[in-house]
């Protein structure tokens, strides 16, 4: 894989799990709550994955203890924040989720809706999976999307993730797909 660094520092406040051309992804700290109630209440986010019904930043500070950063020590691992390279501005957050409906470990991603369709999904996504077999070892990772979102259901597949059918998680029908390490290239 090229123009990826893992592992790579971006002072000493923001340490990165990996980096890319134009992406840091970075865990989250609770200083990122903001950025979490406008991601989490964005109409694509809510109808694509969930409302979480995280409105004020006492929610989101919630959120980040009871998700993410809880994520980081049960696991090793769990959603992060992706931020631009540039100007270290939040856009999105990409990850390794270990849900107990799930056989393994799955990757999820969101954008803010104004940093879509310019590649930096499949950017980070890229580096998170290249990560997810290279440094946590996983041997499987799986994905979850509703049918419906077209462009997460597009992305899963170039980046190497086969359809493996239906699931029924959550209330609703979802897509389900699987990535095996030998898949990556």
């Amino acid at each position: 894989m090229h123009g990826v660094a893992i592992g790579c520092g971006i002072g000493e406040s923001m340490p990165a799990i990996v980096s890319t051309e134009r992406l840091i992804i970075r865990p989250f700290r609770l200083d990122d709550a903001a950025f979490i109630v406008n991601l989490l209440n964005q109409p694509s986010f809510i109808a694509n994955i969930a409302d979480k019904q995280v409105r004020s930043l006492v929610d989101a500070e919630n959120y980040l203890l009871n998700g993410p950063l809880k994520s980081y020590q049960q696991h090793g691992f769990g959603l992060w924040l992706v931020a631009l390279k540039q100007t270290e501005a939040p856009i999105g957050m990409c990850g390794i989720l270990q849900r107990a409906e799930l056989e393994h470990a799955d990757i999820g991603y969101a954008l803010l809706p104004e940093f879509c369709r310019q590649g930096y999904a499949f950017e980070a996504a890229q580096a998170v999976l290249h990560y997810a077999v290279q440094q946590l070892e996983l041997a499987t990772i799986l994905a979850i999307t509703k049918p419906t979102n077209t462009s997460s259901n597009k992305l899963l597949v170039k980046l190497g993730l086969e359809l493996q059918g239906q699931l029924q998680i959550y209330g609703s029908a979802n897509n389900l797909y699987q990535y095996q390490p030998a898949n990556l290239s």
